[in-house]
């Protein structure tokens, strides 16, 4: 990644949801770029490690805080804790997310509160916290992490759905309300990506799969996507990071798909 390295070199990114899978990999992508890292997620015990991760990727500074998001007094501690640290946010990953995977009728509902708190309330509240200061600034990158799920339906994702459609939803329309303000708003929208977590519900055996009640086979959703593989959580680090990039300025209120060709447009 040597041609990308320094592209956020003296500028703060917020990354959500840091406590493993995506999250780490992209803190890890923006460290490599350079830039001061702020890492956010409700599991505080592991963000010391990540840390020394995104650290020794070559970040130019990093810092922790954990926090709830799914409530508004988590997400403005977050923002606030960048810019005592910091002084400015230039960059805000909504990655945190979660929540559970079951059939329709077999939540309860707990479990709908919870995916709707983890995947678009934390998004929400992210937003609110940060978009005063990008707009005093005139400058800002938001990227949110989303989900293919929205456009092709697949097993048991209906309710994470409702909350990842949600965050498209807050794309689009806070793209265009602040395009004048020299923010951009867009989505990355995974497909299928080889996560410790999505790979657990996958084996019937497992703890994680109880949990979530996936009704499918790895070999029935890997049969769905043309490369015939799922994603590398570092192919959708690389399009997070590049969205963040000054030379993406042109680009807002876009829903971008990481998904090996699943779904096509």
């Amino acid at each position: 990644m040597s041609e990308t390295r320094g592209k956020l070199a003296g500028q703060t990114a917020v990354i959500t949801g840091t406590a493993r899978g995506l999250g780490v990999v992209i803190a890890e992508q923006f460290g490599r770029d350079g830039a001061n890292v702020v890492l956010v997620d409700r599991d505080g015990e592991k963000l010391p490690a990540v840390a020394e991760k995104v650290r020794l990727a070559g970040a130019a500074d990093v810092a922790h805080t954990s926090q709830d998001l799914s409530i508004e007094k988590g997400a403005r501690a977050a923002i606030d804790y960048a810019l005592e640290r910091f002084g400015q946010v230039d960059v805000l990953v909504n990655n945190a997310g979660g929540g559970i995977i079951r059939p329709f009728l077999e939540h309860t509902p707990e479990t709908l509160q919870e995916t709707l708190a983890r995947n678009l309330w934390t998004t929400l509240w992210c937003l609110r916290a940060v978009l005063p200061h990008m707009v005093q600034r005139s400058y800002g990158r938001i990227v949110n992490i989303s989900a293919d799920s929205v456009h092709t339906g697949v097993w048991s994702h209906a309710a994470y759905n409702a909350a990842k459609g949600g965050v498209n939803g807050l794309t689009t329309g806070l793209a265009f309300e602040f395009a004048s303000k020299g923010i951009t708003v867009n989505s990355v929208s995974p497909g299928g990506i080889a996560t410790e977590e999505l790979l657990a519900m996958f084996d019937p055996l497992s703890a994680v799969h109880g949990k979530h009640k996936l009704n499918v086979t790895m070999e029935e959703a890997v049969s769905r996507i043309p490369i015939g593989r799922l994603a590398a959580l570092e192919e959708v680090a690389a399009l997070v990071a590049f969205l963040a990039y000054a030379d993406s300025r042109g680009i807002t209120g876009q829903v971008w798909s990481v998904n090996g060709g699943q779904w096509m447009m």
